[in-house]
């Protein structure tokens, strides 16, 4: 099936129906990465739930052992943290498209032998884990797919919707979870609740058929028709293969593969080493990746949506459940903020500001918690609501779609899957500590525990500010051009323009004429000969590249 071709105008971008089918599609391993996550937290407090997987207590009832606790929830991070290593293998082996698919598969096995578990919290713990590893599978092919296959021009937006998705999925299983609460005396209480997840993951696993392979998967294979096809297709030129803007991004993505290929394929060891390649950067950028997403994670954002409805709970409020619906619609309104902040301001400024603002208002947190009783203190325990509130709007506008957003367009394509899994399999280790360290830190020492998270913030602040490079409206190549810049600190990366241009938007159509066409649909001073000169010096690119490719 091919959609309709037309080329829709965004943000001064020519986009093909297929690019937004597409951006739409991938958003989805997104949503099923949030539900999971907002699940578990009301099915904890589910009396058949606990009933069957808790622990008999002193005066014969159930309830949750904390170590117990801890691992049916933080397994599934494991899983993912696996998934996303394996990822960077099955999108490079298979294409984007079917390693998403097959992630999808893995997510609904698991979610099976979940929904079968009768009494073993062992038995839905290892269904929790294989679910995991196709969430982890999805969590690094999505941002990666979605990166080579978007303009630049909207990139982050596209990408970011990744994470907007993440809160849909949280906000969409604490409305299911807040629904279902009235059956929790009955197993079709949590068995609905994780049975929708399969229906929700079916539009992914079918959908992305649908659309294109990433042109630089196929350009990496030697595959130049495929390549100039998707590349035209996902600009909506599909009837058009060799007009001038396809021309001109299969121009600046051969020259970047071309240079890349001719030392062979990037391996693990290269990411830790930058040899034998010597890219710009290369082992800077793998701990920068690894750095941002494990920071994400310790902002604390998954303290409250993994255990949240257990946490206000135990601070005395009424209905936790409630509370925890609220704070998934905060993150869902502000994450449609992220979508603009992240075009508008970049990536920079967003995510130091939005480390410092939640480091503030976890200690707010933190401090109520510790020098009130909230469950004596009805203030206490709304100022703390409130808190959790304000830390969750700020990292739905920034740390929540800005840090995925960077793994897709840091790396070089050379080692791009293989840096994107190990940046993404270090949120998962990240979620897997939050998530298991977590019922035994507030057992031990209560709402102090907040005072980690607020640490990790800081840190999150200053690693942004000494090593994040600007990369707002470049292209993927011209990023690895910055990065190679030595006279261009971080801080100072916003003011960086590529060599032929007049700023990040405008091309200088004096420095190289035949280099390029204008942003425009037409090409100023153009003639037929020239025209022909630009496709031919692309074809001879697009040789050189297959080249290098059979040698590889």
């Amino acid at each position: 099936m091919v959609l309709g071709q037309k080329s829709i105008r965004i943000n001064g971008a020519d986009c093909g129906l297929e690019s937004l089918l597409l951006g739409a599609t991938t958003s989805i391993g997104g949503f099923l990465f949030g539900y999971d996550t907002g699940q578990i937290s009301g099915m904890l407090l589910f009396k058949d739930f606990v009933n069957r997987f808790g622990q008999e207590q002193a005066d014969g009832t159930k309830d949750w052992e904390p170590i117990i606790q801890s691992l049916v929830v933080s397994l599934m991070s494991i899983g993912t943290l696996i998934g996303a290593l394996s990822g960077a293998y099955t999108a490079d082996w298979w294409g984007r498209r079917r390693s998403l698919s097959f992630g999808v598969l893995v997510f609904i096995i698991g979610s099976i032998i979940q929904i079968t578990a009768m009494n073993s919290w062992v038995h839905l713990m290892m269904g929790r884990f294989v679910a995991g590893l196709g969430i982890g599978n999805m969590s690094v092919g999505v941002p990666m797919f979605q990166s080579e296959c978007s303009p630049r021009e909207i990139r982050g937006a596209v990408v970011a919707t990744y994470q907007l998705l993440i809160t849909f999925g949280i906000l969409i299983s604490n409305i299911i979870n807040y629904g279902v609460r009235n059956i929790e005396d009955s197993s079709a209480s949590w068995r609905i609740v994780i049975g929708l997840g399969i229906a929700f993951s079916l539009p992914l696993g079918f959908g992305i058929m649908l659309v294109p392979e990433s042109p630089r998967w196929l350009a990496g294979r030697g595959d130049r028709e495929g390549a100039r096809n998707s590349m035209a297709r996902l600009r909506g030129m599909k009837h058009d293969p060799k007009n001038p803007l396809v021309e001109r991004d299969l121009r600046e993505m051969y020259a970047s593969i071309e240079k890349e290929s001719s030392v062979g394929v990037g391996s693990w060891l290269e990411c830790f080493t930058g040899k034998p390649s010597h890219l710009p950067k290369l082992v800077y950028r793998t701990f920068l990746g690894i750095g941002i997403q494990f920071l994400q994670q310790m902002t604390g954002v998954n303290f409250f949506f993994y255990f949240g409805a257990t946490i206000f709970a135990s601070a005395g409020i009424e209905d936790p459940i409630q509370t925890q619906l609220i704070l998934g619609v905060v993150n869902v309104v502000l994450t449609f903020y992220g979508l603009y902040v992240v075009e508008k301001y970049g990536r920079r400024w967003p995510l130091f500001l939005g480390g410092l603002w939640q480091a503030a208002w976890l200690a707010v947190f933190a401090s109520v918690g510790v020098g009130l009783n909230p469950e004596e203190n009805q203030t206490a325990g709304i100022i703390m609501i409130v808190s959790a509130c304000m830390f969750i709007a700020s990292f739905a506008a920034t740390w929540g779609p800005i840090a995925w957003v960077v793994i897709g367009e840091t790396f070089p394509l050379r080692t791009r899957a293989k840096q994107a899994s190990i940046a993404t399999a270090s949120n998962w280790l990240g979620n897997f500590l939050l998530s298991f360290l977590t019922p035994l830190a507030v057992d031990g020492i209560g709402y102090a525990y907040g005072y980690v998270f607020v640490a990790c913030n800081l840190a999150a602040a200053a690693l942004v500010w000494f090593f994040l490079y600007e990369s707002r409206t470049l292209s993927l190549e011209n990023v690895d051009v910055m990065y190679g810049e030595k006279d261009v600190k971080p801080w100072t990366s916003s003011k960086w323009t590529p060599p032929g241009y007049i700023t990040r938007r405008q091309r200088d159509e004096s420095h190289d004429h035949d280099d390029d066409v204008a942003s425009n649909d037409t090409i100023p001073g153009a003639t037929s000969s020239n025209y022909e000169k630009k496709h031919s010096d692309l074809d001879a690119l697009e040789s050189r590249h297959e080249d290098a490719s059979r040698a590889v």
